[in-house]
């Protein structure tokens, strides 16, 4: 098949998107697919991937993604002779493979990412937050009409472009996948005390975006408490992002420097070996739609503790390889406890998330969504 992939960010941002879009193009080369990745950027970066198109674009500040106005001959050549074009995001790159797809009569597919419902102030910034939600409707309603097929990566996420949205036609639940296999063979990058973290301390680690929508700085307030109940407790914090030093400066305030170690932003190849130093994860995000990070745990053998909401409880197993929690620090708090003191429980659940994370094998996930390509050309 000739597919073109549409992205408003790749490499070398790194991100679960970037990774998801990665996977895909690579195993659809490997299985001998014609793949083109367009994306808005600077069309000199040198990164050696073959099909990857820049197309001229405006830096958008600092966050390493552009606003592209235009595409050139080449690109519309290649788009008039694609099979399917798949856009990960809706609004920017979106577009393009929107217009492109009315334009030549190509079936279109949409990957759904985010919970722009929680965030639609970010999105839609002109428009009165009252009329927000019905601006949001509005959009992914017309959007879902144009598009042959969504992809929604859990059934929590489905539920809500389906009830939430407006979005109407196929919606097909095919969960992102891991290279599983890198953090099953994972084996620590460094010592724990070459972090500055105990070797007898209890680890909880969250991998992420340090930014508003992950809730950082609740886990941070949360943790303030815990570790007067169990002064063991230790928080690792891996990303970088907008807000990490505003993070830094909190966790400072909450009296927390010798309880919380923030190793910044990582590459993705060492994620694995930062994961073995922990004896658990934690996130009180509840703005996930299937979080790769709750996978990659998993397959490193750390169970979880996440709240309940579209995405993480599709990831959890209550009970059995972590614990969803109720939207409360208490509840959240509670079974952060329990897992941290109860290393039978921990080994346990450990076991199980391992197990557990074989369903989200990235080839898996290429091939189901090459399937969905494959059912739209019939």
């Amino acid at each position: 098949m000739r597919i073109v992939l549409f992205s408003d960010v790749y490499k070398p941002v790194v991100n679960g998107v970037v990774n998801h879009v990665a996977l895909l193009k690579s195993y659809f080369e490997q299985w001998g697919e014609q793949v083109w990745l367009f994306v808005p950027g600077q069309p000199d970066v040198a990164e050696g991937e073959a099909n990857v198109i820049r197309l001229p674009g405006i830096p958008i500040a600092d966050t390493g993604y552009h606003l592209s106005v235009t595409l050139d001959q080449r690109a519309r050549n290649i788009l008039k002779q694609a099979d399917v074009i798949h856009v990960h995001h809706p609004f920017l790159s979106g577009s393009f493979g929107l217009n492109a797809a009315r334009k030549y009569e190509i079936p279109l597919v949409f990957t759904n990412h985010t919970r722009y419902d929680l965030y639609v102030q970010q999105y839609l910034p002109l428009i009165p937050e009252a009329l927000s939600d019905t601006a949001l409707q509005a959009f992914f309603r017309a959007f879902s009409q144009r598009c042959s097929a969504f992809i929604a990566p859990s059934q929590g996420i489905a539920d809500v472009m389906r009830e939430e949205w407006g979005v109407q036609g196929q919606v097909a639940v095919i969960p992102n996948g891991v290279e599983l296999e890198d953090f099953y063979s994972a084996v620590s990058a460094k010592s724990r005390q070459m972090l500055g973290i105990p070797d007898d301390a209890l680890v909880g680690v969250f991998v992420g975006r340090m930014s508003g929508e992950k809730d950082v700085d609740r886990l941070l307030r949360i943790f303030t408490v815990l570790a007067d109940e169990e002064p063991r407790l230790h928080l690792l914090l891996i990303g970088g992002g907008p807000e990490l030093v505003e993070y830094r400066a909190l966790a400072k305030e909450l009296g927390l420097d010798s309880s919380v170690t923030f190793a910044g932003a990582i590459p993705y190849k060492q994620i694995p070996g930062y994961l073995k130093l922990a004896d658990f994860f934690v996130s009180v995000s509840v703005s996930e739609v299937h979080p790769l990070t709750f996978i990659e745990a998993a397959a490193t053998g750390l169970p979880a503790v996440g709240i309940d909401s579209p995405g993480v409880a599709d990831m959890i197993v209550d009970g059995s390889t972590g614990f969803v929690a109720e939207d409360s620090d208490l509840s959240f708090g509670l079974r952060v406890l329990r897992l941290a003191q109860d290393e039978a429980m921990r080994a346990r659940m450990g076991q199980a998330a391992h197990e557990h994370s074989r369903n989200y094998a990235a080839h898996t996930n290429a091939r189901e969504v090459l399937n969905l390509y494959q059912s739209l050309n019939r």
